[in-house]
């Protein structure tokens, strides 16, 4: 069963009437890697826009695009910190491994069944061991859909086209370990040095969602676009856990409310934006659909990322089963 679900604004509005702040004056400090343009930066200025409104000006929210307050790892230590208030996505295995279960590659058959994972008890089980790392985290939606392959040098068809690359892949542990498990070149280049460094040949390609792809213009210096639908990436919202801890009682509600609408929101234009996407990367890279035996080619190539998880105890075989048996695999 969800803990929630479609969270009306009314709801959170109406949070506002039962509140009499008097005195109070908290500010959220927000900081994200995306542009102005992206699904997630638009979410939060309607997060920034509920939360105002409901606690009547006693929160001012601010929010930082494109990486103007450092790195997402770099971000991520601050919000830990309490230098930041709150970030979406990001180093999301810095709040708590488990979050790697999500990104297991070829785990999903769509992104609407990684949503009804991340929205259900289990989601919320997940997002309550971010707090022992000092993360609050009231709700996790999807970070854009299906996760896909570009590279500047061939197609990608097979698994044997995938060895060599030197492939961009973010600091995230199961990214990594999937490409290492393809034999590619796996390169560390933070997300907003990536379109210089694929211009300059620093490397071949790179992997993202096709909203990433498109509003980074990863396009213009690339050629060769490969639909492999092999991954989808956790987008939590981390907030301090003691400043939010330190808010009274009302505005604890509104922050969680707000942050679960927002999410929802998030995920509804992301998703809605996938497919606009496609059709401007499609328009300028030689595209390429894996094959179903391909799939399940590169599918038994990564199933040591799978084992090792379970292995090494980052998460459980229970854990994974219930996901499984949740989404019918």
């Amino acid at each position: 069963m969800r803990r929630f679900g479609m969270v009306g604004l009314g709801l959170v509005m109406a949070l506002a009437f039962a509140v009499c702040v008097v005195g109070a004056d908290y500010t959220m400090t927000i900081g994200h890697s995306q542009p102005e343009t992206s699904a997630r930066h638009k979410a939060l200025l309607f997060f920034e826009e509920i939360v105002e409104k409901a606690s009547e000006g006693a929160i001012d929210v601010e929010v930082f695009p494109g990486g103007q307050l450092g790195t997402e790892a770099e971000v991520m230590e601050a919000v830990q910190l309490g230098v930041v208030q709150a970030t979406e996505g990001g180093k999301f295995e810095v709040a708590t491994a488990t979050y790697l279960l999500y990104t297991l590659p070829f785990l999903f058959d769509s992104p609407e069944q990684a949503l009804e994972v991340m929205r259900s008890e289990v989601g919320d089980q997940i997002n309550a061991e971010a707090e022992a790392n000092g993360y609050y985290v009231p709700a996790c939606g999807i970070a854009g859909g299906f996760r896909q392959w570009t590279n500047n040098v061939r197609p990608i068809t097979n698994t044997a086209d995938m060895v060599g690359l030197k492939m961009r892949t973010p600091g995230i542990d199961s990214i990594m370990r999937t490409f290492d498990a393809m034999n590619a070149n796996r390169q560390s280049i933070a997300y907003v040095d990536v379109y210089v460094a694929l211009k300059q040949g620093v490397c071949d390609g790179q992997e993202n969602p096709y909203s990433n792809i498109a509003q980074m213009k990863f396009y213009e210096v690339q050629k060769y676009l490969t639909v492999s639908n092999y991954q989808v990436h956790p987008n939590p919202f981390f907030i301090n856990l003691a400043w939010y801890e330190a808010l009274p009682d009302e505005l604890q509600k509104i922050v969680t409310y707000a942050a679960r609408v927002a999410m929802i929101y998030n995920d509804t234009i992301w998703l809605a934006e996938e497919m606009e996407a496609y059709e401007i990367i499609a328009e300028n890279l030689e595209v390429n659909v894996l094959s179903d035996e391909a799939r399940a080619a590169f599918a038994e190539e990564v199933q040591p990322v799978w084992q090792y998880y379970i292995d090494s105890g980052t998460f459980s075989q229970e854990l994974l089963d219930s996901v499984l048996a949740y989404i019918g695999g």
